[in-house]
């Protein structure tokens, strides 16, 4: 049902009329999480509405923002594309327009992309107890125009980062810099950076991508880095799974190296917190063998543990290719002040650059900005701890969608998805219209759900949005484990009603007055 209103709210100068929808279950975000969990929904449950409400123009989340050159995955496909639809190709790191392409074709095969609002932006939601559903406010940005979107269950999927800005560092002197200066996740469409001195600041995943995807073309990319990370290589194709087809069936081959993929990095995750020391050697051995001789192994030895921070993946070795063909090199040390032609270090040495490329990391920020609140009082995720890694404690009828980071982010959003359907499966047998994750009590600490030994909270972005996080608790559920196994027992056979959750029966609705 769509209703046209005029509005007189002050809170919404600019907005000259609303319109009113409603729907049983609400996802915001159509990047890669929401699609998943939209296709699973409508799998099992086709009789019921799934909507999509997504502030771009185009699905993908991400994978549609993000367009600077070599943009990849840093999870090998298998595992990150979604357990219900097989990624067909021998990609291991596929590049953003395949990414897209899959996502879209997944939307297109179960129908969500017809069920994609596109262009809203969602400014706030508020659950009331005595109608039972949520309230969501959201503006049509290229009119002005309200939209009021009521539910039955609220899904959330829009990532942990903010995708107006990326994370820039106060750089002395950046105004001074005469040459051009670009975050990635703004990169020029049809940039041109042919025959140009390039520097690279950071050294994390997209640095890693950015150096010998611009290394052809450029006079010569530097990538500067104020500590080095752990990088590795992997083969750009599977050729396990191209042996397997030959004699397999895709179906199976395509679960045997989901299941293989999946262990293997567990197994390379659990060894490294367990044994760090052997870890760091063998991963500093390989580096040392690709790279040769001519570069200076300080640049690969970071002061931290393997996997106190994500590994970075390069695809045959790529990265390193480029530093020992001299077409890149990398510079350990920290800025002093942006030039009008480059950089000037610490050191006293300066890089002369046409272009500058701040890889510096991504700002964080949770559910898309929206304000949650419950009957009109605020439900801050940073006050609560997270039930099972799926709902927010306290939050009615709401599904908190957010992946490993330990692992490809899907497998966590595949699991959520599955357990979404058991719970509402669960609440459609019982007569059910509310569920809640009760009161944690004490159980919250003074960490984020992303910290302890499953975490990763010596990464730059996660401490500088630590206060923005949901907290972490003493115990399961209310602790979050990152651990693909343990999650996959819990969520996909543990019990629904394990005596945390509680259930509210559907209220009997007030007659119209005559």
């Amino acid at each position: 049902m769509t209703i046209l209103v005029e509005t007189a709210d002050p809170t919404l100068e600019d907005m000259s009329t609303t319109t009113a929808h409603h729907t049983d279950t609400l996802i915001i975000g159509a990047g890669i999480s929401g699609i998943g969990v939209a296709c699973r929904l409508r799998q099992e449950f086709p009789d019921r509405d799934v909507d999509i409400l997504e502030r771009r123009d185009a699905i993908g989340g991400t994978w549609d923002l993000f367009r600077y050159p070599g943009i990849r995955s840093d999870s090998d496909m298998f595992t990150f594309g979604y357990d219900f639809r097989p990624w067909d190709e021998l990609k291991v790191l596929a590049d953003g327009e395949s990414i897209r392409n899959y996502v879209n074709d997944t939307a297109k095969e179960f129908g969500v992309d017809q069920r994609i609002n596109y262009g809203v932006k969602v400014l706030s939601a508020n659950w009331s107890s005595s109608e039972q559903c949520w309230t969501v406010t959201a503006l049509r940005e290229a009119t002005g125009d309200t939209e009021i979107w009521t539910c039955s269950f609220l899904v959330t999927a829009t990532g942990y980062y903010n995708y107006d800005e990326g994370y820039l560092p106060a750089f002395p002197g950046a105004d001074t810099f005469q040459g051009t200066r670009i975050h990635p996740q703004h990169w020029p469409e049809d940039f041109d950076y042919t025959g140009k001195k390039v520097v690279v600041v950071g050294s994390g995943a997209t640095a890693i991508t950015l150096v010998p995807a611009m290394a052809d073309a450029a006079e010569h990319v530097t990538m500067l880095q104020r500590s080095p990370s752990y990088v590795f290589s992997l083969p750009a194709r599977d050729k396990i799974t191209a042996v397997q087809r030959r004699f397999l069936p895709r179906s199976l081959s395509y679960k045997l190296t989901r299941a293989r993929n999946i262990a293997m990095a567990r197994t390379i995750f659990k060894t490294a917190r367990r044994f760090p020391g052997p870890v760091r050697s063998w991963l500093l051995g390989q580096v040392q063998k690709q790279v040769g001789d001519g570069v200076d192994m300080a640049h690969f030895s970071p002061t931290y543990g393997p996997w106190d921070q994500r590994l970075c993946a390069c695809p045959d070795g790529d990265f390193f290719k480029v530093l020992r063909d001299g077409k890149a090199s990398i510079v350990t040390d920290t800025i002093e002040t942006f030039t009008p032609t480059g950089i000037k270090l610490t050191s006293g040495k300066e890089l002369e650059a046409d272009v500058i490329v701040t890889a510096t990391g991504l700002a964080l920020q949770l559910l898309g900005g929206v304000a949650l609140t419950i009957d009109g009082s605020p439900a801050d995720p940073s006050d609560r701890c997270t039930y099972k890694g799926v709902m927010l404690e306290g939050v009615p009828n709401l599904a908190w969608v957010f992946g490993y980071t330990n692992l490809s982010w899907t497998t966590k959003v595949g699991l959520t998805s599955n357990y979404l359907v058991r719970l509402f499966k669960h609440m459609d047998a019982t007569g059910t219209a509310v569920v809640v994750a009760a009161n944690a009590g004490d159980q919250a600490i003074d960490e984020t759900f992303l910290s302890g030994k499953s975490g990763e909270l010596s990464s730059g972005y996660l401490q500088r949005g630590a206060h923005l996080m949901p907290r972490q608790g003493r115990e399961f559920p209310w602790r979050s484990v990152q651990d693909y196994r343990h999650d996959k027992k819990v969520l996909l056979s543990g019990p629904i009603e394990d005596g945390v959750l509680t259930f509210e029966a559907a209220r009997a609705k007030e007659p119209v007055p005559a």
